[in-house]
């Protein structure tokens, strides 16, 4: 990893504070508040965290019910492994929606009725009397549900924090191995005493404690106040430093975008956000200057909102609703430390120019349109009437421009693979324990176990990929194949201590799949695209969710074992983690040939 002269690099930092320095005056009265870093948000990382437990406690808990429907329903289990599959699906194919709601309605709106319609559904669940009609209430209900709170749950955690947002979501996510962890031996005990109607309803009951979860997603309001008064109290709320942070983006398509440099293998522009010793400066290092002039509060001002500069020829539009425009918000889904990000140059093809008025229309151009514009009816798909906050983040998420991408469509392949077979353990590793002579209750343990070394993986995993001398994309890779590797070599396993040893191995590394990949998009293909890229994945995964599962059983209901599951789920995942070590090579490639198609261009005429 090469870096530029200290000279180039302190006249990029001069430009850099320059165009800053205008862009302040252009800062949009009616933009969104900056992340106090604090405060409430705690009792908001609280309530993701709860929420987490839950949500995720029941899904990957679910194959305790997948057992006792093959008993009372008597259906095949690649058939009955339908209601999983739908379940997953639907919530993760459910996340553009979601995220059209929330920049709409809010995270609080969103959650209380994603709520509602879980535990509803939940509860219509117990008067099923085929595995169609659960296909409908749990796996369609339940799974839109679900999705209406999964992702609210993590952007009500990125509103609130910056500096410290890793450390706050990483807290959050990990209610989801304790979750699991609570959950399985729970729904174990709930069906033997209440048949599996009854535990149905009693989980339809914790669900709904989500509601008020939801409501403790207060809104961040802005508070417009004088220039002096903003710059007085700037220092509280800001943990930005011009000298630290890197030039921010507007919605121009052909701006360069954000990345973070240590994760692929060619980096071909200067750093500028580097300390002393030519690394990453951290979030403790932002905050020691105690005093600054005008000048410097202003830059410091400036980095602090999330959309900097209007095009002259429009005016900003303010938002319905003090809830609105959570999604016009560049990094309102990246997990990792905003701080950490480096300036990215582009290091796979150009393919900045998007369709005018569908990429970046969330990004660049959410709060910021010709006066007459509002006014037009919004129409999602050029049918749905929406408002145009919905309609905003539903083609930002929604644009399939960026599939012309190779290094996206390669981590999509991966990440659609890795999907096929994430679920397969948590449907059947409790089954297969049955089958091998362990108790129901004992087979439940093993997903606590799962549950529980997913915690410690993602804690593990999120420290070392948040440390700017680690290459997060080979963290992430080896996690994959590691985890695919044991998967396939589980049905090796004969007794409920190499299950259990399995189960600890499977919940680690399969940590990095759930944590690391809204970073590692952004390492890959900048924080401009990551809105857009997320959609995307987010359906790409629930298309995958759907398959998988049921191979699994149609292969055990042809050969009588779980065993061909296994091995499929296993290969799958490991194929996922090692294509993506092609990845340096292939970003190498495509700079070279931009840079040798640049150096023609360039070539003067005689």
């Amino acid at each position: 990893m090469t870096h530029g002269p200290p000279a180039s690099r302190k006249r990029q930092q001069q430009q850099i504070d320059s165009d800053i320095e205008q862009s302040v005056t252009e800062v949009d009265p009616n933009g969104l508040p900056t992340p106090p870093d604090g405060g409430w948000g705690w009792m908001v990382v609280l309530a993701s965290f709860s929420i987490h437990i839950i949500t995720d406690g029941l899904t990957y808990s679910f194959g305790i019910f997948y057992s006792e429907f093959l008993t009372y329903f008597n259906e095949g289990k690649g058939y009955t492994a339908w209601i999983a599959s739908i379940l997953v699906g639907v919530t993760l194919c459910s996340g553009p929606i979601s995220s059209s709601l929330v920049n709409r309605y809010g995270c609080r709106a969103v959650t209380i009725a994603g709520a509602l319609l879980a535990s509803a559904s939940l509860a219509v669940s117990m008067y099923a009397t085929s595995v169609f009609m659960l296909f409908i209430t749990i796996g369609v209900g339940t799974g839109l549900g679900l999705g209406l709170i999964y992702l609210p749950a993590i952007v009500s955690v990125t509103m609130y924090f910056e500096r410290l947002r890793s450390l706050a979501t990483g807290i959050a996510v990990c209610g989801s191995g304790l979750g699991t962890s609570i959950f399985a031996p729970l729904t174990e005990a709930l069906i033997k005493k209440f048949q599996w109607q009854g535990a149905l309803l009693a989980i339809a009951g914790i669900v709904l404690i989500c509601v008020l979860f939801g409501l403790m997603f207060r809104p961040l309001v802005h508070e417009p106040a004088s220039p002096g008064k903003e710059l007085q109290e700037l220092p509280q709320h800001s943990s930005a430093d011009p000298s630290t942070t890197m030039k921010p983006t507007s919605g121009n398509a052909n701006e360069s975008n954000l990345k973070r440099s240590n994760s692929h293998g060619h980096v071909d522009a200067p750093k500028i956000d580097l300390n002393a010793n030519g690394h990453s400066a951290s979030g403790h290092n932002l905050d020691k200057h105690t005093r600054t002039t005008p000048g410097e509060d202003a830059k410091r001002l400036g980095l602090s909102q999330p959309l900097l500069t209007a095009p002259e020829s429009v005016q900003p539009v303010p938002l319905k609703r003090t809830e609105s425009g959570t999604m016009y918000r560049k990094d309102a889904l990246y997990t990792g430390s905003v701080h950490n990000i480096a300036s990215r140059h582009a290091s796979q093809a150009n393919l900045s120019i998007y369709e005018k008025g569908s990429y970046g229309s969330v990004q660049g151009n959410g709060l910021h349109r010709p006066p007459a514009e509002p006014d037009a009816p919004e129409r999602c798909l050029g049918c749905i009437p929406c408002s145009r906050e919905t309609c905003d983040t539903f083609r930002e998420m929604m644009n399939f421009s960026i599939l012309k991408d190779p290094i996206f469509i390669i981590f999509t392949v991966s990440n659609f693979l890795t999907s096929v077979g994430f679920n397969v353990p948590y449907v059947y590793l409790a089954a297969q324990a049955q089958v091998l002579g362990i108790g129901s209750k004992d087979a439940s343990y093993l997903l606590g176990i799962i549950g529980i070394a997913n915690t410690v993986g993602r804690i593990v995993l999120g420290y070392l990929s948040d440390k700017p001398w680690v290459n997060r994309l080979a963290v992430y890779n080896c996690s994959l194949a590691v985890c695919g590797i044991a998967t396939a070599l589980s049905v090796l396993c004969v007794d409920f201590y190499w299950l259990g040893v399995y189960s600890a191995v499977y919940g680690f590394t399969i940590g990095a799949y759930v944590g690391l990949t809204s970073v590692i998009l952004v390492d890959l293909l900048g924080l401009e695209k990551l809105t857009n890229a997320f959609g995307l994945l987010l359906l790409f995964q629930g298309i995958a969710s759907f398959v998988g599962p049921p191979i699994a059983g149609w292969l055990y209901d042809y050969t009588l074992s779980y065993g061909p599951g296994f091995i499929m789920a296993g290969t799958t995942i490991a194929i996922s983690g090692a294509m993506l070590f092609a990845i340096p090579s292939l970003q190498r490639y495509l700079a070279r040939r931009r840079s040798a198609a640049v150096a023609t261009v360039a070539i003067p005429l005689e």
